[in-house]
């Protein structure tokens, strides 16, 4: 009997979307031999070129549920996906603790109880006087910050991530066409991808990660899935100020919803997600920043040296992300408007899964 990847070599999917998503679907049903073509008009433009690639996994408050059940695998994922990938990038890795934090009195004691009663070694509680803090303390000039740490958690460069993920594709000669696929169809036992150039792709499966624009090529009154926009923003801060260290700050965290990470001694990111904007304001800095009552004197005059932006997914009345066989050999992966890099190897696992169910 032949084995799985002999027939696989055989069967020829479509992934329309080429973000960390996609890339990752591929990366996994590559590895099973299957014969891959990513199709996406514009790899730049996507969402996850504004990820910040913050791993918030083990820290998840609800130890339930779906949405848990994805991050725990993840979570377990991820390490053996580090090893494979660095055989493409040997400085490909996962920098941790990571961080969270807040001004807020009341959540902060929500942490605590969440800490007591799941009683994890490796969460932890930070109160204002730890070492870890002190530091945030000093540089941003503030006293009632306090949180959590997760030794299990951590931070995946985004781009340095999307480049070995290129990396490896290109090594294996995935197919990859710069075109807008604007139709879908089923025809007899396969499925028809057509361009905006009205060229036609075969192939037996398709599977959709292209976001927002998923939707686009389903029919919704069979499948009712709705998606809202995101907004994913980050800038970064460039300070002239001496007295200031940034990189004694820890490597990664959180404060208020806001990601910060040190880049050098004299450069800062912050980013966020805002769930009530697709587009940038003017005020970018005042809203990344909101979380001090007084911004310190070094980074009021601090130059904004880059900004970028990227629009994702949020599924609207239903939990994220959506994941779903819509019919046979059609699969969607959308609506990871907070989690895409975290949850990459879950979705690339259940994708494989359903498409060996399908071929069984």
């Amino acid at each position: 009997m032949k084995s799985l990847k002999e027939n696989s070599q055989k069967i020829h999917l479509v992934i329309i979307g080429s973000g960390i998503i996609g890339k990752f679907n591929a990366l996994e049903l590559s590895e099973l031999g299957f014969q891959i073509t990513i199709i996406d008009p514009s790899q730049l433009q996507n969402s996850s070129n504004a990820a910040l690639g913050l791993l918030m996994g083990n820290m998840y408050q609800k130890r339930r549920g779906r949405s848990w059940d994805l991050r725990k695998q993840s979570i377990e994922l991820w390490p053996k996906w580090i090893a494979f990938l660095q055989k493409f990038n040997n400085e490909l890795n996962i920098e941790k603790p990571l961080i969270q934090l807040t001004t807020n009195e009341r959540k902060f004691k929500k942490l605590e109880k969440f800490i007591y009663e799941n009683n994890d070694i490796n969460l932890r509680i930070l109160e204002k006087d730890s070492i870890f803090i002190q530091n945030i303390n000093k540089a941003f000039q503030t006293k009632n910050i306090k949180g959590m740490i997760s030794l299990k958690d951590g931070r995946i460069n985004a781009m340095s991530l999307l480049k070995t993920l290129d990396k490896y594709l290109k090594d294996k000669k995935i197919n990859f066409l710069e075109e807008e696929i604007i139709k879908i169809r089923k025809l007899n036992n396969h499925w028809i991808s057509t361009t905006r150039n009205n060229k036609s792709i075969k192939s037996d499966m398709v599977i959709l990660c292209n976001s927002l624009k998923a939707v686009d090529l389903i029919d919704n009154l069979s499948h009712n899935i709705k998606l809202k926009p995101v907004l994913g923003q980050a800038i970064e801060v460039e300070i002239n100020e001496a007295e200031v260290d940034l990189l004694s700050l820890p490597k990664q965290f959180n404060i208020d919803g806001k990601n910060i990470i040190p880049k050098s001694k004299n450069k800062l990111i912050i980013g966020s997600t805002d769930e009530y904007c697709t587009r940038p304001e003017e005020n970018t800095f005042e809203k990344l920043t909101n979380f001090l009552d007084k911004q310190p004197s070094w980074l009021t005059k601090g130059k904004i040296s880059k900004k970028w932006y990227g629009i994702r997914s949020k599924p609207d009345g239903e939990p994220s992300p959506i994941m779903k066989n819509l019919e046979n050999g059609l699969i969607i992966c959308t609506g990871f408007y907070k989690n895409g890099i975290l949850l990459a190897p879950a979705c690339s696992k259940w994708v494989a899964n359903e498409i060996k169910n399908y071929l069984s």
